[in-house]
């Protein structure tokens, strides 16, 4: 698991699910953190398959923090939103002007469009911040929330469960390319599908060649 910090590793294993709730909430709600909660939650995958953790708890705990932080991201901003922009932080890179623009962008694209920005890494995070800010209605963010925090969480750690039998192969490449973890999955998921094709593909050749033969 190489430049996953030991000591990290420990805690997952020692707290387990709650480690893993608060983690994903710090993230959410906007607390800086050096290990991405993709990473996270790959790694809490892998150790699913290892039997340390059971992946439903995993994936409970994942959903659970998720909810937690972005509905309270949410709420502060939809309550507050209009102080907070005229006091506006240097870690919001939003203008108003902008803000009105993707306003207008996500009215125009709808649904969808919420749902994608939910899912996609860096962004996932101010989304639930425009949303707020946007007065979009809380009972409609509230079942995006919940969607894309079982999509995005199932996805990552059934990865990680997935991927446990290569897990040594790939640590290493997955915690070098953190800047480009929401993608990883979806390479490494792919190469998987492609090495199983492979696989049955060879084994239908023999099968062939052996009935043939008799």
């Amino acid at each position: 698991m190489q430049n996953i910090p030991p000591d990290f590793i420990l805690k997952i294993v020692k707290y387990g699910y709650l480690i893993i709730v608060m983690m994903v909430f710090l993230q959410e709600v906007g607390f800086p953190n050096p290990i991405p909660n993709e990473l996270v939650l790959l790694l809490s995958g892998y150790l699913s398959f290892t039997g340390m953790l059971k992946i439903q708890l995993v994936i409970l705990a994942a959903v659970l923090g998720d909810l937690l932080g972005s509905g309270i991201l949410f709420s502060v901003f939809f309550f507050f939103g209009k102080t907070i922009m005229k006091r506006k932080p240097r870690w919001l890179p939003v203008s108003q002007r902008k803000l009105h623009k993707l306003s207008l962008k996500l009215q125009q694209k709808g649904f969808a469009a919420i749902l994608i920005g939910r899912l996609l890494p860096f962004v996932r995070g101010y989304v639930s911040v425009l949303m707020g800010l946007m007065n979009f209605p809380a009972k409609k963010y509230s079942l995006v929330l919940l969607l894309t925090a079982i999509f995005w969480s199932c996805f990552y750690v059934l990865t990680g469960f997935l991927i446990g039998p290569y897990w040594k192969l790939v640590s290493g490449y997955i915690a070098k390319g953190q800047p480009f973890m929401g993608f990883i999955p979806l390479l490494i998921l792919l190469a998987i599908i492609l090495l199983s094709i492979k696989k049955y593909s060879t084994k239908s050749y023999h099968i062939k060649n052996q009935i043939n033969e008799n």
